[in-house]
């Protein structure tokens, strides 16, 4: 482990601030970082001399690429970060070449989704905003080979979803600091409409949210609106109660949040059922929502109290949406990238 500093993550007058350069020479160097350069030598428009000075003082990227696994163009790094733990992040391409970021913010999980195989890992720590940018620079690198990132002006990556590993929501203000990097206007400059960050409903930090922002598009961990079987699914969610919940997106709605996609794993025999479609239509009455449908993507060894977990069966996941749509909601299935090198939704963590 080193003790340097890292300067990823930082805006051109916090990069400033730290390395007590001028303003134009903090540009040079973030705009070297947001190409994915991780060697300050070759930095070419920086005097040698600073270089050497800033190699004592920084290393430009705390975290490193460890391993890459590819699914038919669906891309998983596995990142080894600067204590030895490991975290994964997952390019998305649509089959069309737009091509989606899913960046992790915990190592490990403290919500233990019964369904989830980065749950049943347990806690590690939170991620500094520089590891979850990183996880971004590295993908980005991914995405357009590492020299033609380096020359890039522009980011390829139109979308980032923050759906990797962890809870963001009990990360927030790390993530509210690297979202403020990807939206800086000098830099990676995206839009807030392209950022998408998933929570199973964390309600302190969800009124938070909904007061202060930023206003980027919410999803829901849902899983299941019936309140027992939510809890059994989600331990998490015994301390986070669906009404509360439902204050705090009414509140983000309010205060000009969008549409809202509500998240459901399918479980086959688990959370298909007649009821579950009528808990949701009830809990998303007054609220502008989507229902995600996500085929359950299976883990070896996951179980819900004492059966294997199995994925719904076509036919069940048909005649779900069917249930959803009668009842009057907005319903989209989820496209099963990367399955083949555990890089879906809820198979994160199997390294």
């Amino acid at each position: 482990m080193n003790n340097l500093k890292t300067p990823a993550g930082l805006t051109i007058p916090e990069i400033e601030t730290q390395t007590s350069l001028p303003r134009f020479r903090a540009g040079q160097i973030y705009k070297w970082i947001i190409r994915g350069q991780g060697d300050f030598d070759k930095m070419t428009d920086l005097p040698n001399s600073l270089r050497d000075d800033l190699k004592s003082r920084f290393v430009i990227f705390s975290s490193s690429v460890d391993q890459i696994f590819d699914d038919a163009g669906t891309k998983k790094i596995v990142i080894t970060l600067n204590d030895g733990l490991k975290v994964e992040a997952v390019l998305l391409n649509d089959g069309k070449n737009r091509l989606t970021a899913c960046l992790s913010t915990q190592a490990g999980c403290p919500a233990g989704c019964v369904f989830c195989k980065t749950g049943s890992l347990g806690f590690k720590r939170n991620l500094e905003c520089a590891e979850i940018v990183e996880q971004f620079i590295f993908l980005l690198a991914q995405a357009a080979g590492e020299e033609d990132a380096q020359n890039k002006e522009k980011h390829i990556i139109g979308n980032i979803v923050v759906m990797g590993m962890g809870e963001p929501f009990l990360n927030l203000e790390q993530l509210r600091r690297a979202i403020a990097f990807f939206t800086d206007r000098p830099g990676m400059n995206l839009s807030l409409r392209r950022i998408t960050v998933s929570t199973c409903g964390i309600v302190p930090s969800l009124f938070d949210f909904a007061e202060k922002g930023p206003y980027m598009r919410l999803a829901l961990s849902l899983v299941t609106a019936d309140e027992n079987l939510r809890q059994r699914l989600m331990p998490i969610a015994a301390a986070n109660p669906l009404q509360k919940i439902k204050e705090a997106l009414t509140l983000y709605q309010r205060k000009g949040g969008g549409r809202i996609t509500f998240e459901v794993p399918l479980l086959g025999g688990v959370n298909s059922r007649e009821e579950d479609a009528e808990c949701a239509a009830d809990f998303a009455r007054g609220l502008d929502t989507v229902v995600n449908i996500i085929p359950w993507n299976p883990v070896a060894g996951l179980e819900f109290e004492g059966a294997p977990l199995r994925e719904p069966e076509k036919k069940e996941t048909e005649n779900f949406i069917r249930l959803l749509e009668s009842r009057g909601l907005k319903v989209t299935t989820r496209l099963r990238k990367g399955r083949r090198v555990m890089g879906a939704c809820g198979q994160l963590g199997s390294l």
